[in-house]
């Protein structure tokens, strides 16, 4: 499979990540255990008291919002504020993915994803194509939003709200105009919004680790995941909630798969697996003569889906500084939470759940070279160029967080070991302009050290760090090279880029 492939290729690169220093090593076993669906060792479960019957689905709480609503009286928002002229300059920039979420909570009375939902619905008149009553729809989303954790460091309303909003710029995206039906737009957002309802602020691993209910309920399987979605589902039977209420019968059974679709591929052990299979639809992929993609069958079209909620779900390194900033503090916080659980119950404490030894800089560094870039730029292949601006940002704040990552004491200089420090410059050129396979290096791997200056040229126009199918591609076309990449990936110091030129600083 193609996805076993990609996981063998991202285990090389994090083996030697982790080889480079302890801060390193919990970056690459973050990655790892978190990424690429790694089990981790089986811990002996923690005693939990039963308190709950395990055929009822825990978290869904008896709430009324519906008699304080009327479509007559309906806010403008669809909720109560006293900042209304505020919240409406926000929600301006609706459709933009510099959207101020933090903003909108607060001048929406800490209601971010009752605010978005209605705002998105109405811009899209799914209301209307669906015949959803607005005092339904007002009273299910406020119901969702209540069942969010507000002492959930991340994992809350807010965050829904991000991808929600996030999902909703994605679908407007000039390359899908069109492509998909109101049902699975609908389907989209509603599976954005509810995909983590309930998160109780600790991983998949942690629950399965403490022997939770919630493990046991789902046999160890995208646990939260299988959560989210019972809550999401479940809560449509609260009082006046019910908002697919006027679906056909046809129409709900598709949502319904649809959604759980999308929900599930949330799930970040299923990442390499979706990342694969988005590579192989870019190589194939078929367009309009506008540049509009052509997604005829329905499995091509929830893999689009899936991989769009997925992006939208890691979608935060590709925002603007300030929000970015925002958004890793928070994450850290809540893996720090779960460390301070995990230190309190003489468990392991998981990768970057340390906060006397996580290194949020490098964390993020590693976070967006080996899952978010890989990640954005095959989806940016699939709608080029329309996601382009998306990446420079990206890129930038990669170089915010590398320049701002604390600098370890370098060793005193060894004399002996001088000749074996030295540059090693690698160049990609455009095979297109070739009508060969056109690669060499200056000199070989043997006679490197003689030479301050080695310089190779490798096929395609991405960054050797950022495509690894590069790597894989050149060592089963070029034994030579080969062996000068392997020489230089096995001494891999830090890795910085000047324009167009990857320079690898080799120790």
């Amino acid at each position: 499979m193609a996805s076993n492939k990609f996981k063998r290729m991202l285990n090389r690169e994090l083996s030697h990540l982790s080889e480079m220093s302890r801060s390193g090593n919990q970056v690459s076993e973050y990655i790892s255990s978190t990424f690429l669906d790694k089990q981790n060792e089986v811990e002996i479960p923690s005693p939990t008291l039963k308190d709950k019957p395990m055929s009822h689905i825990s978290g869904v709480r008896k709430l009324s919002h519906s008699s304080s609503l009327s479509s007559t009286s309906m806010p403008r928002f669809g909720v109560n504020t006293d900042q209304e002229d505020e919240l409406a300059k926000e929600l301006e920039d609706l459709d933009k993915w510099s959207f101020n979420i933090f903003r909108v909570a607060e001048f929406s009375n800490n209601r971010p994803l009752s605010c978005i939902m209605y705002a998105i619905f109405q811009e899209r008149e799914l209301l209307k194509t669906f015949r959803i009553p607005v005092d339904t729809f007002v009273t299910y989303v406020m119901t969702l939003e209540d069942h969010y954790h507000g002492n959930v460091a991340y994992h809350n309303s807010l965050h829904a709200a991000d991808v929600t909003q996030s999902t909703h710029v994605l679908l407007s995206t000039p390359a899908l105009d069109a492509v998909f039906t109101d049902l699975e737009i609908l389907a989209a957002l509603f599976a954005a919004a509810i995909h983590d309802v309930d998160h109780p602020g600790v991983s998949n691993q942690f629950l399965i680790n403490t022997n939770s209910e919630l493990a046991l309920m789902y046999n160890d399987e995208s646990v939260l995941e299988n959560h989210h979605l019972a809550v999401g589902f479940k809560l449509l039977h609260q009082e006046n909630c019910d908002i697919f209420q006027n679906l056909t019968k046809r129409q709900r059974q598709s949502l319904r798969k649809l959604v759980i679709d999308m929900v599930l591929a949330t799930d970040m052990s299923k990442h390499m697996t979706l990342l694969a299979d988005l590579k192989t639809m870019v190589e194939t992929k078929k367009v309009t003569s506008s540049g509009v993609l052509l997604l005829d069958h329905y499995t091509e079209r929830i893999q689009v889906l899936r991989n769009m909620v997925h992006c939208a779900d890691l979608s935060n390194p590709t925002k603007p500084l300030p929000l970015y900033r925002q958004w890793t503090e928070r994450i850290m916080e809540e893996f720090f939470r779960q460390g301070d659980k995990e230190r309190e119950r003489g468990m392991e404490i998981s990768a970057m759940c340390d906060k006397h030894t996580a290194s949020v800089e490098k964390s993020q560094v590693g976070f967006i070279d080996y899952i978010v870039h890989p990640l954005w730029e095959t989806w940016a292949d699939l709608v080029h160029p329309d996601a382009q601006e998306l990446l420079d940002t990206l890129e930038e704040n990669r170089e915010w967080y590398l320049n701002t990552m604390p600098q370890s004491p370098s060793p005193p200089p060894d004399r002996h070991l001088q000749h074996d420090r030295f540059q090693f410059e690698i160049t990609l050129e455009d095979l297109e302009h070739n009508n060969h396979n056109h690669m060499h290096t200056n000199s070989r791997a043997a006679d490197m050290k003689t030479k301050p200056l080695q310089s190779v040229h490798l096929p395609g126009n991405k960054p050797l760090q950022r495509q690894l199918v590069v790597i894989e591609r050149l060592e089963s076309s070029s034994p030579s090279i080969c062996t000068s990449i392997t020489a230089v990936r096995d001494k891999l110091g830090m890795i910085t880029k000047k324009g167009g030129t990857c320079f690898i600083n080799l120790l």
